[in-house]
């Protein structure tokens, strides 16, 4: 029984070997480069999402400082009336 294979089907299969291993790098290097631009994407938006928060946080802290002047100026006013 004659295992070996001729010239012809050595180098058909030393083909198809190394179209499997480019294969094999072309895909990874094509995922390693879906999955960077998916965490600059993620990076991206929570950036986008700290400063939306940062932004709300001033603004109610505005919105407090201008409630407690209004309060305190009715305050005023009233004490002012009751002296009156």
């Amino acid at each position: 029984m004659n295992m070996y294979l001729s010239e012809l089907e050595e180098i058909f299969a030393y083909i198809a070997c190394i179209a499997i291993v480019i294969g094999f790098g072309v895909t990874t290097y094509m995922e390693i480069k879906k999955t960077i631009a998916e965490e600059k994407e993620k990076a991206a938006e929570t950036q986008a999402n700290e400063e939306k928060v940062k932004t709300l946080i001033q603004y109610f802290e505005t919105k407090k400082k201008l409630i407690d002047q209004v309060v305190k100026l009715q305050d005023s006013v009233k004490k002012h009336k009751s002296e009156k």
